[in-house]
């Protein structure tokens, strides 16, 4: 008569070559879901943040930004100083703009800076309530748009360009978007364009009836990014998740070896009783 063979144990299993070489591959997996969430979380606190009034203080608009760059969350806001001059037929309305929870219209332009190179940055110079007097106030600008002069306001990122309402004429833009504008204004070959676009401060004379927009300082934001935290915290689950995943994988696998043991050994024993 032979001896039955013991079932093996789960830690039997979990020490054969294949389970092991399971488990270093889960290793490295949770070591790159570790380093993931490290990484979100090292951008989930703002070590450096911007001191309080940070984005009042006027600063030379090449310190905060670049043509073509996005203007970063902490600097949106930020008020700088800018110089050169606008452009002829370049002034533009943009609707569905507010002041003081009043709805109206702002009348942008293109400012040609005084940089070593052709760049523009979109101004929102005023606002009206009445659609013709910002349409009046804008032919009046394209006419004459002055001469030289230096610009101080606040830096907002661009909206985004929508497709204008159903029914409305193709200039017809409800987003502050340089993107939008900039495929109105005329001599543009070779311009470098700013991303986010100036609220001009009330110190430039206002035609036509427009007056300053509205544009009070952005509120002081939290140096933690609550976002990101979760992101971590959620890389830090994906983690325990690949180790979870080896041992249930090899807990079935010795499960079903431990249950194929027994039906043979039973059906064995029915074999030899019979």
């Amino acid at each position: 008569m032979t001896a039955e063979p013991f079932p093996p144990t789960l830690r039997e299993v979990m020490l054969r070559p294949w389970w092991l070489g399971m488990l270093v591959f889960a290793l490295v997996v949770a070591a790159v879901f570790a380093w993931l969430g490290q990484w979100q979380l090292g951008r989930a606190i703002d070590t450096s943040p911007q001191a309080p009034g940070a984005t009042e203080q006027v600063r030379p608009i090449a310190d905060v930004t670049a043509p073509g760059a996005y203007l970063p969350e902490p600097l949106v806001g930020q008020r700088v100083e800018v110089s050169g001059s606008f452009v002829a037929d370049d002034f533009l309305v943009v609707s569905s703009r507010y002041n003081d929870a009043q709805q109206g219209y702002w009348v942008t332009g293109q400012f040609r800076t005084d940089a070593a190179t052709p760049t523009s940055l979109a101004v929102a110079v005023g606002w009206s309530a009445d659609r013709a007097v910002a349409d009046a106030a804008a032919s009046t600008l394209n006419a004459d748009p002055g001469g030289a002069l230096t610009l101080t306001g606040r830096l907002i990122a661009d909206e985004g360009p929508v497709a204008p309402p159903r029914g409305a004429a193709a200039t017809e833009m409800t987003r502050m978007s340089p993107a939008a504008l900039l495929s109105w204004w005329h001599d543009t070959d070779e311009l470098s364009v700013y991303r986010s676009y100036l609220v001009a401060d009330a110190g430039e004379p206002l035609v036509g009836g427009l007056v300053a927009i509205d544009s009070p300082a952005p509120a002081e934001g939290s140096s933690v990014n609550w976002l990101n935290i979760f992101y971590a915290v959620e890389w830090a689950i994906f983690a325990g998740f690949a180790f979870y995943m080896w041992y249930r994988l090899a807990r079935d696998a010795w499960e079903k070896e431990v249950e194929a043991l027994e039906e043979a050994q039973a059906a064995g024993a029915a074999a030899h009783a019979d």
